[in-house]
């Protein structure tokens, strides 16, 4: 899909991931970009159209499908993550809370757009991902949960929306320079501006996943030649930890 002149929203808009996908969608020639945030007021920049949206909210999505019935590019960028281990004390709290933002919010923005996008030629459904959604980190367990099933319902999006002309895309990296990330890694992270200036080449080129950064890459390699090494590292991680007292 040529990007120039075509109108997006993205989710989780007002920070990190979310504002660089907003930005580069402009830059690449949008017409007009929807800001979803829980508050709109903290959209800062003025080119955005700022849109209040909870994707956890029914009525929030409902309105929102309502209100922006020019989306021919939806972004589903709006994510949580608890950092927690199945075993941990608080994990079932955590897998719920994770499942409501990344799994349930993303399905229901897909659900309320798609006849939308239908009714506007067919368009575009972005899903942010992650290279934990092809294997378990085993100190954000839940997390990958959640990414795991969100790669199973981005699949069955592709297939129940291709007779419409739909492109659904998933997106998959490492550690991004967010907030977010922050926590996870001290090592190299990559740019949003690289994970969104991936994201939009994908578009334009029809292409149904993106490796957004180096990670993604390896990982997508390591998964299919030898997935039970990249298991074993993880268990001796998790040993290692152990050993250590953390």
């Amino acid at each position: 899909m040529d990007i120039t002149g075509k109108t997006a929203l993205v989710t989780g808009a007002n920070r990190g991931l979310g504002r660089a996908f907003a930005d580069a969608l402009l830059e690449a020639g949008a017409s007009k970009v929807y800001a979803g945030a829980r508050d709109p007021s903290t959209v800062s920049e003025p080119r955005f159209t700022a849109i209040r949206l909870d994707v956890t909210s029914g009525h929030d999505v409902a309105a929102t499908a309502m209100a922006c019935g020019d989306v021919e590019i939806l972004i589903n960028n709006a994510g949580v993550m608890l950092s927690t281990p199945v075993l941990s004390e608080n994990s079932e709290n955590a897998l719920r809370r994770e499942m409501e933002v990344n799994v349930f919010g993303t399905m229901a923005m897909a659900k309320a757009f798609a006849p939308v996008l239908g009714r506007n030629g067919g368009g575009v459904i972005v899903n942010m991902l992650s290279v934990v959604s092809w294997y378990v980190y085993p100190f954000n367990s839940t997390y990958c949960a959640t990414k795991h099933a969100a790669l199973a319902v981005t699949e069955g999006l592709r297939i129940g929306l291709k007779a419409q002309g739909t492109q659904v895309v998933g997106v998959y990296a490492g550690f991004i320079d967010t907030d977010m990330g922050a926590s996870l890694a001290t090592g190299p992270k990559t740019s949003p501006q690289q994970v969104a200036r991936r994201t939009l080449e994908g578009i334009r080129n029809g292409t149904h996943n993106v490796l957004a950064d180096a990670r993604a890459e390896s990982v997508w390699k390591a998964v299919r030649k030898n997935p039970g090494k990249l298991h074993a590292e993880m268990q001796a991680a998790w040993d290692r930890r152990g050993a250590a007292g953390g």
